[in-house]
């Protein structure tokens, strides 16, 4: 099997501009999948855990250098786009509760705040129960 690679240099400049328009379109990509597991177009199946994640890790750093960088660039702007989600434990969620405060002119209360917290917990309780589940039933299944 012959290999085939292409080596594109780019100078600062161009660099920075292709490195932003991959990071665009792999946020909005994470965004899309995200969107049709909520309406039901994907399943929920996709969602990996730290299994899985690792798994994919290793592969990759077996095809190179290129690869596992291209992987874990891959895995951090997905989790930084999830970061960004409204649910209140993660920083989108703080950014939910500063522009309540805004729009309603005055702070969030701290029993709403808490009952939200509380919520996003769950939520991201039982999204790293699905992802660990997703990953064991890939290992045995």
């Amino acid at each position: 099997m012959q290999e085939i690679a292409t080596l594109v240099r780019l100078g600062p400049v161009e660099g920075f501009v292709s490195g932003a328009a991959r990071t665009w379109e792999v946020s909005t990509l994470t965004l899309r999948v995200l969107w049709r597991m909520i309406t039901g177009e994907a399943s929920v199946k996709n969602i990996a855990g730290p299994v899985t994640i690792a798994e994919y890790a290793g592969m990759t750093a077996i095809l190179g250098i290129t690869a596992f960088l291209g992987f874990l660039a891959l895995v951090s702007v997905s989790l930084g786009i999830i970061n960004l989600l409204p649910i209140p434990v993660l920083d989108g969620g703080h950014l939910m509760y500063n522009l309540a405060e805004w729009i309603k002119g005055s702070a969030v209360s701290e029993r709403t705040q808490l009952i939200g917290q509380q919520l996003g917990l769950l939520a991201i309780a039982a999204l790293m129960l699905l992802a660990f589940y997703n990953d064991f039933a890939r290992l045995l299944g």
